[in-house]
């Protein structure tokens, strides 16, 4: 299952810290420790989400952990 998580987490990760980013600029928020913390928010927070997604997939494929 960890592989499983780490490769849900690399594509989670990228669309979370994208997503933060893109909204700081947004914002119009464009100093570098602004988008340093929103891109580690964003991977920070990609790990719970990265592991209930593939905790799902994992269980819904008729595998037990």
């Amino acid at each position: 299952m960890f592989r499983l998580v780490a490769m849900i987490y690399v594509l989670v990760a990228t669309v979370m810290m994208g997503s933060a980013v893109t909204a700081l600029l947004a914002a119009r928020m464009s100093e570098g420790w602004q988008i340093g913390g929103a891109a580690l928010a964003g991977a920070v927070l990609a790990i719970p989400v990265a592991w209930l997604v593939g905790r799902q997939i994992y269980n819904n494929t008729g595998r037990r952990a």
